[in-house]
């Protein structure tokens, strides 16, 4: 049994997925598959995960090489959160193909924003070459 200091709540992530961003309907069909969900307990600086997001725009933009969803607007909605603590969380899908991040205000209690990468093809056994 989990005490207070483990688990105080489990957030309801379906229901907080409205639509703060387009990635919202993807994750909770993510969700509704069978994915694995998990928010962090921790909070971290606005300026630091509002970095990592615009980092990864940034990059996914200038390589072209990956899909993603709604991080342009979760760039966007994060920047209206300076000097804020926020709370992260992820959304991994059942069949690895797409991995979503979730933004929560402090107390965890309010979905800010969701984006979501599809993993480039990770090659199987089969297609490995052995010699």
């Amino acid at each position: 049994m989990a005490t207070e200091d483990e688990h105080p709540w489990q957030p309801n992530i379906t229901a907080m997925l409205t639509d703060q961003t387009s990635a919202c309907k993807p994750a909770r069909e993510a969700i509704a598959a069978g994915a694995e969900v998990k928010v962090w307990d921790d909070e971290v600086p606005q300026w630091m995960v509002a970095g990592i997001a615009a980092t990864r725009l940034r990059r996914t933009l200038a390589r072209g090489l990956q899909e993603v969803i709604g991080l342009d607007e979760t760039v966007a909605i994060l920047a209206r959160h300076r000097g804020e603590q926020l709370r992260t969380g992820i959304i991994d899908a059942a069949d690895r193909l797409w991995f979503f991040t979730l933004y929560f205000d402090a107390t965890g209690t309010e979905l800010l924003a969701c984006s979501g990468v599809k993993r480039s093809r990770q090659p199987s056994t089969k297609d490995s070459f052995t010699p």
